[in-house]
């Protein structure tokens, strides 16, 4: 697939260089707008485009479908599904694949790489052709609110050798992969959703960390590589972000990385860059300094406004048809390689199907996920009340996220710890609270407590550190009933930095069912703990620790 420029008006190529949401479960006004009128190459979909396999499959084949010009250049259909806790094909009939960090501390390539084709065998049954993962960002700040658990880990070979058995995965299986954030987004205290995060390490370290995992990627041949709305001054001075800064995406990841596959921005809806540069402007800086694809997910205006800022960027002069062009080679290369000449089958199987259908045989899908959960939960303090008594009654304390993050989005399941140990046969107590809870939902849970001489307590930590209601519980918890305390992170590790008294202490980075049949079985000592820690703790837990494994 090449550009013919007699055949091609400026609007189309540039059309070709962008990537835009809708709010819509079927091709709404927005959309048609932007295919129709602007003729955008491609489109992103979140949880507010899904209803189910059916529907899904249908509205990826009815925007295939959409007439428009050069109507033999497929349509990249883009998600970000990283499994875990960031994944938007999480419904009924999807397989509900681990994260990133489940993946870590199961340390094994073969599971990241089998978990990858699972994925991309649906996204490609639903239409999907462009995953927005995997994310090899070394997550070695704690304190990070946006990376956490969409990270594998925090040793940088591990990232690496982690990252490109997801990327062989979806792409041996024909879904283009997205290396994600470059040059990294690990080391950072600011979510870019909110603010501009700067990295200020030398070039030494980076080379050595941040960008280890990237060289990795090129070297597997990733298809995409998507860009970090922060500020690298050892690369760029002059206080750019990444996004926008041609030092970075040119001389850096071009030049002396030497990678030519398409490099895609970030949501430039992003207040790193919509409250900084501007969305319109930032359109035009990010394509300035080299990148390929516009990635602007939200906002009709905002859509149009930055495609019409790159138009006239070209037609003043700023930026040159040739350089334009250079990437729309890019673009059509990628979709020839990838997405070929579209059928219009993309869900065949799919559509007359009932919502219940199972895009994967369960023989298939459960003995992997099953074998990843198991192989994850991660034991890092034991105390004499581990593992508990399956014949007496236990209190299980569980948050339940209630509000939406930029990540997270509120749960639509509602199996708890407290199912998966019903299924094992132990009689269950539920005190279900609030991710940020109420002081009247704390006193009731104390209360409760007193008459339980098993009790786990759950946390869950959706932006940098665990919410202050929930510390003051565990450590309450503590105090009162001492050795009787179960603590288990059901997101960031690092929990535990908050209640160090806790006796015994688990890792689970994510609260899904898988994971958590896997932790039932652990604590009632069905099933022995085998997960890696794929982060350090403290002093006292290094990355790499397990409780009966140490490296």
């Amino acid at each position: 697939m090449k550009l013919n420029e007699s055949t091609w008006l400026l609007e189309e190529k540039i059309g070709q260089l962008f990537i835009c949401g809708f709010h819509s479960l079927e091709a709404d006004e927005q959309i048609l707008t932007l295919i129709k009128d602007y003729h955008v190459g491609g489109t992103v979909y979140f949880r507010r485009n899904i209803e189910s396999v059916p529907q899904l499959a249908a509205l990826s084949s009815a925007l295939q479908r959409l007439p428009r010009n050069h109507a033999d250049v497929p349509l990249f259909i883009a998600i970000d599904q990283e499994g875990g806790m960031v994944a938007r094909l999480d419904h009924e009939g999807m397989s509900r694949i681990p994260g990133n960090m489940s993946l870590g501390a199961a340390d094994d390539l073969s599971l990241t790489e089998a978990t990858a084709r699972l994925a991309a065998k649906e996204m490609l049954a639903l239409g999907i052709n462009f995953n927005f993962a995997p994310c090899i960002d070394v997550n070695n700040n704690p304190a990070n609110p946006v990376i956490g658990v969409r990270s594998f880990g925090e040793n940088p070979l591990k990232v690496a050798e982690q990252g490109v058995a997801a990327i062989t995965g979806f792409q041996q299986q024909g879904v283009i992969a997205t290396a994600k954030h470059f040059p990294g987004h690990g080391d950072t205290a600011v979510d870019s959703h909110r603010g501009l995060a700067s990295v200020p390490h030398d070039k030494e370290r980076l080379n050595a960390v941040e960008l280890l995992p990237f060289r990795h990627a090129i070297e597997a041949g990733v298809d995409a590589i998507m860009t970090a709305h922060v500020i690298f001054p050892a690369f760029e001075p002059d206080g750019i972000p990444a996004t926008l800064s041609r030092k970075v995406l040119t001389d850096l990841l071009r030049t002396e990385l030497g990678y030519q596959g398409v490099i895609v921005t970030d949501c430039l809806e992003m207040h790193a860059i919509s409250k900084e540069s501007g969305i319109a402007e930032g359109a035009v800086q990010s394509l300035e300094a080299g990148a390929d694809l516009v990635l602007v997910s939200h906002t009709l205006s905002d859509q149009i406004a930055a495609i019409e800022a790159v138009k006239k960027a070209v037609k003043e002069g700023r930026i040159t048809e040739e350089r334009i062009n250079q990437s729309v080679e890019r673009v059509l290369r990628l979709k020839e390689q990838r997405l070929g000449t579209p059928t219009f089958e993309a869900g065949k199987e799919v559509l007359a199907a009932s919502v219940q259908i199972s895009l994967t045989p369960e023989e298939e899908r459960v003995p992997l996920l099953t074998q990843i959960a198991e192989k994850s939960v991660t034991l890092v303090k034991k105390g004499s009340n581990f593992p508990l008594n399956a014949a007496k009654p236990v209190l299980v304390v569980w948050p339940e996220l209630r509000h939406r993050t930029e990540v997270d989005e509120p749960a639509v399941h509602r199996y708890t710890l407290a199912d998966a140990l019903e299924n094992c046969g132990v009689q269950v107590e539920l005190a279900v609270i609030g991710t940020y809870p109420e002081d009247e939902e704390l006193e009731q849970v104390l209360k409760a407590s007193l008459a339980y001489d098993q009790i786990v307590v759950v946390t869950y930590t959706a932006e940098g550190s665990l919410p202050e209601g929930q510390k003051q519980l565990v450590q309450e918890l503590c105090r009162i009933h001492e050795d009787r305390v179960v603590a288990v992170s059901t997101r960031n590790p690092y929990d535990i930095n908050e209640f160090p008294e806790a006796e015994t202490y688990l890792c689970l980075y994510e609260n899904r069912s898988y994971a958590l049949d896997a932790l039932a079985k652990v604590i009632t000592g069905r099933l022995q703990p085998t997960g890696v820690l794929p982060v350090g703790l403290n002093n006292s837990y290094p990355a790499g620790f397990s409780y009966t494994l140490n490296y």
